[in-house]
């Protein structure tokens, strides 16, 4: 019973497109309070996450349409940039595996990118996201020290964290602003 709750926690933090705590964090949560297995909790971390994350970018692409006209085509025009070639689709796919950045908006975009595959990207998030929860959620027995529900709090209402965010939001709409111009393969 636990696992699903788990399963449902992080799948519902992911599929919201901004705002959620992180998976992470999550997890670190249950490791801490609960007796879920360390190796169950990464799995179903992975799981939600990836289907949650899924999820979001599947919906930004059902709905595009009710964005200005104009910004799905600039962002249809970007996209033709990051696909032109294996090496920028390789590139981005490593963005997916490794990113820093808030997945939320890096999805939210690649919804909106129709020649943008999601399931590639969705494969890189998991395998980049089996590394990053494995690491937290197996390192968290030296945080039980610390009051998790401060930290959690912290992390959601810290200046850093609303910024964060903020940024990534404003980030995604001006990436849709910018005027791109399509990319033309070169004649051969």
């Amino acid at each position: 019973m636990q696992g699903l709750v788990v399963l449902a926690v992080v799948f519902l933090c992911n599929v919201v497109p901004g705002f959620a705590p992180p998976t992470w964090l999550v997890l670190v949560f249950f490791s801490l309070h609960y007796q879920v297995p360390s190796w169950v909790l990464v799995t179903l971390g992975v799981i939600g996450a990836t289907s949650g994350r899924y999820l979001l970018a599947a919906s930004f692409r059902r709905f595009r349409s009710r964005l200005p006209q104009s910004y799905v085509a600039n962002m249809e025009n970007a996209s033709t940039h990051l696909t032109k070639g294996k090496g920028h689709a390789t590139a981005l796919l490593v963005l997916f595996l490794f990113s820093p950045l808030s997945s939320a908006q890096l999805f939210e975009a690649a919804g909106i990118m129709r020649r943008i595959k999601l399931l590639p990207l969705c494969a890189a998030f998991a395998v980049g996201r089996v590394v990053t929860y494995s690491t937290y959620v197996y390192g968290s027995k030296a945080l039980q020290a610390t009051s998790l529900g401060e930290l959690i709090k912290r992390n959601i209402t810290s200046p850093q964290a609303i910024v964060l965010q903020v940024a990534m939001i404003l980030g995604l709409v001006l990436l849709g602003t910018v005027k791109w111009k399509p990319h033309q393969p070169a004649a051969v």
